[in-house]
């Protein structure tokens, strides 16, 4: 059974979403400020529910200092059209939001594709190690490596990775990144996908020869360079 922790100060939202998740058979703790949250994390946690407009200390702070810590996935909860909150959660390491107010099949899509996610990836054996050039993935660890250099990525980067390695050299759309990697279709003006290539990007050590790791094709998408 799946633990959630859900972190949000509005009372009734919580109370209902607890209601929703626990009928979907999902096990849930909740916490209605940032800082009470960031006392639950742990390792039986496996998907964080986070509200960025909370008192004391708001969603972004308190996704900044769970990073510092835990790479354990996060799905943001903004508000509409607060592009700006979406933008900079995804930044902080985010692996992906959902605008308020939201339906619950929307939701539970949302939380089960990140698990799916996360999960399919913990249940890899060591056998499935991916190398290219000096960078090695170890799939059941889900730990990334430059060299002998820990790369440390949140789940949906190394998923990221992953998926930029099995298809070094070819061109990979857009479209199939949102859909194989966050495993949601891609909407209009959705910028998850460019801000977490973004921030894979800073995380990865440059080349010996200078070349960029990851080549952006305009209106085509996105090549790791062999």
């Amino acid at each position: 059974m799946n633990k959630i922790l859900l972190i949000d100060d509005d009372i009734e939202l919580t109370a209902l979403l607890t209601e929703i998740l626990t009928l979907e058979g999902f096990t849930v703790i909740e916490a209605n400020n940032g800082e009470q949250g960031l006392a639950l994390v742990d390792s039986s946690v496996d998907l964080i529910l986070l509200d960025v407009m909370m008192p004391k200390l708001n969603g972004m702070d308190t996704l900044k200092q769970l990073r510092q810590h835990w790479q354990t996935p996060v799905l943001m909860l903004t508000a509409k059209g607060e592009d700006i909150d979406r933008v900079l959660g995804l930044e902080l390491g985010a692996d992906d939001y959902l605008p308020k107010p939201f339906n619950d099949r929307e939701l539970l899509a949302r939380i089960r594709a990140i698990l799916r996610r996360t999960q399919t990836a913990s249940a890899n054996k060591s056998s499935d190690d991916i190398q290219f050039m000096d960078i090695t993935l170890y799939p059941g660890k889900q730990e990334a490596y430059c060299s002998t250099q820990l790369i440390d990525l949140t789940s949906t980067e190394f998923a990221l990775l992953r998926y930029l390695l099995e298809h070094a050299g070819a061109t990979v759309t857009k479209e199939a990144l949102s859909v194989d990697v966050l495993g949601k279709r891609l909407a209009a003006f959705d910028r998850a996908i460019d801000m977490h290539v973004s921030n894979l990007r800073k995380k990865l050590p440059e080349r010996k020869d200078g070349k960029p790791r990851i080549k952006t094709l305009r209106g085509r998408g996105y090549l790791f360079v062999e």
